[in-house]
């Protein structure tokens, strides 16, 4: 199985994408999968990830089966 490594900067990124267009790609699962997995993640990075998690959770934010 190959490694999961989250590129710095990739949760705001992600935020960000979220916050303009409501939906949440595959992509972007991918990448909080890997920030979930990080055991280094900072403190900041992990609330924002438990945030998106929650919009989701709440139906503020959409799923999307495409990748990009």
């Amino acid at each position: 199985m190959t490694p999961l490594e989250l590129v710095p900067g990739a949760i705001y990124e992600i935020l960000a994408s979220v916050a303009e267009t409501g939906v949440l790609t595959l992509g972007d699962r991918y990448g909080l999968m890997a920030a979930v997995l990080d055991e280094t993640l900072a403190p900041e990075e992990r609330r924002t990830v438990d945030r998106i998690l929650r919009a989701v959770l709440r139906g503020r934010i959409r799923i999307s089966q495409s990748f990009g």
